[in-house]
């Protein structure tokens, strides 16, 4: 995998609103694979029942997928994603999303992503998704052009 563009979907998630707000962190990340985790939280993601919403572990299973989708370096964005939750997490569980591309065209991917509770191993949820991948570059991916140009500029 590129090491630029690996810093940069690093630095990127580090700062993406939503994932910050919901306490994601980016793991690790090699072409084709990322893997998320955040602290289930129950005082901001639990549903009416007092577990957690699936909104929340839908979030995170999005979070590995949108992460290991960009790692060849260009734009892809979801076409589908189809979930299937299994347990609920305990409060306070670290949840774990693993994304793992499993098919590469030039217009699509596709990838199976697990979300464990990282202490017990225990499945949460699991998922396959599909991607449509635009070929155009990833914006924020910094050139060595991009950089040198603002270099002459400071």
């Amino acid at each position: 995998m590129d090491e630029k563009v690996k810093e940069a979907i690093y630095a990127a998630a580090g700062e993406e609103p939503f994932a910050v707000q919901l306490g994601m962190e980016l793991k690790e990340l090699s072409l084709g694979s990322s893997t998320v985790e955040m602290i289930h939280r129950p005082l901001t993601m639990n549903n009416i029942y007092g577990r957690a919403h699936g909104g929340a572990i839908f979030a995170l299973i999005d979070e590995a997928f949108e992460t290991a989708c960009q790692t060849h370096g260009t734009i892809a964005v979801a076409l589908n994603v189809n979930v299937t939750y299994s347990a609920s997490p305990e409060p306070g569980a670290r949840l774990r999303a693993r994304a793992i591309e499993r098919s590469l065209t030039r217009k699509t991917a596709s990838y199976d992503i697990e979300v464990t509770d990282a202490d017990t191993g225990q499945t949460i949820a699991f998922c396959q998704a599909l991607a449509y991948r635009t070929g155009k570059p990833i914006p924020f991916v910094e050139t060595a052009e991009s950089v040198e140009s603002r270099q002459e500029t400071e």
